[in-house]
């Protein structure tokens, strides 16, 4: 009876988090229409913060209960499997020339704070410096994008006002997306974007729970639940509203999602994991030696090219679920 509540729990939380993020996606992209915002930085502030809620409730309650392998594997797995799965498969399905300079900060943040992760592999330890030194880097993300949505207000305030200036010199009224919009698309929208954010936490929080369950009862490790099935049930969240992106071709809303999710997995999940326990988060030598290089290795794939060349392109994404397997596997058989 037990194992059949499980299994229905499980289930439930697949259908909450495949339909919390067809709303999430659909208010998302009607918040960047409308606030004239690009939405890869919707995809890498509002977004990436509701669907990494996930992984923060899962490392902190690990880390606070002493499951600390599956606090780190969970937080830098979730990095690897967004990476190396569900960015991979959005290259797969939508490789685009894209904008830089809305990219290319991020990227670096990115890169940073992986780097900062493989140095906490050499000391052992997640303390309390290099925890300062990601938090810094986590404030650095939210003043990078202040930046952007300001600078980009303020061109879409300019274009607005030179384009209703031209309306009435031509004698023809214009109101604005906002002033045109009714109130019960507004409220349709924000209710959208409240339930889908809802049903993306609790479906993956229902998913998690049942699913490492399921898998203590065939007698997987700690650690090894923490950086596949854990990361993998917690970044389905970011899985979902890729899918929904590349249905709706919305490739600059899922890649935005998954680079903000990263770096607030990166630079916020594990300090915050660490002040919660209250003390340094020792580190698995397992996870030195292979889950740290690995986030590393699919982070270089996925962002060094698109630097060079101001695109993403297919053969990324075949690459990187090329080495995404190959993690897996090495990962079930150490």
């Amino acid at each position: 009876m037990e194992l059949t509540i499980t299994i229905l729990l499980f289930l439930i939380g697949i259908v909450l988090i495949i339909k919390g993020g067809d709303y999430f996606v659909d208010a998302a992209t009607w918040m960047a229409e409308v606030s004239g915002i690009p939405k890869v930085i919707i995809g890498a502030t509002v977004v990436s913060l509701a669907t990494t809620l996930p992984e923060m409730l899962v490392s902190v309650i690990a880390a606070v209960d002493g499951k600390v392998d599956m606090a780190i594997g969970n937080a830098i797995g979730s990095v690897t499997a967004n990476i190396g799965l569900i960015m991979a498969i959005s290259l797969v399905f939508m490789p685009s020339v894209i904008n830089r300079k809305d990219y290319v900060p991020k990227s670096i943040l990115m890169f940073c704070g992986s780097l900062v992760i493989v140095a906490s592999g050499k000391t052992g330890s997640i303390g309390f410096f290099l925890s300062a030194v990601l938090l810094i880097l986590f404030v650095l993300f939210l003043i990078e994008n202040i930046r952007s949505t300001q600078h980009s207000m303020h061109k879409n305030s300019a274009a607005l006002q030179a384009a209703e200036y031209a309306a009435i010199q031509n004698g023809s009224p214009t109101l604005s997306k906002r002033a045109d919009m009714e109130r019960s698309v507004v409220l349709l929208n924000i209710f959208k974007f409240i339930g889908g954010a809802a049903g993306i936490v609790i479906g993956a929080n229902l998913l998690v729970n049942n699913g490492s369950d399921l898998a203590r009862y065939i007698g997987i490790s700690e650690r090894i639940i923490g950086v596949t099935l854990v990361a993998i049930g917690t970044s389905l969240p970011e899985f979902v509203t890729t899918i929904t992106a590349i249905i709706k071709k919305q490739s600059s809303l899922s890649i935005g999602n998954i680079l903000g999710a990263n770096i607030i997995d990166l630079t916020l999940i594990l300090p915050i994991s660490m002040f919660c326990a209250g003390k340094p988060l020792p580190i698995a030598s397992s996870s030195a030696i292979l889950d740290f290089p690995a986030c590393l290795l699919v982070g270089c794939i996925a962002v060094v090219p698109m630097i060079i060349s101001s695109r993403f392109r297919r053969w990324q994404g075949f690459v990187l679920l090329a080495v995404y397997a190959v993690y897996l596997i090495l990962t079930c058989t150490a």
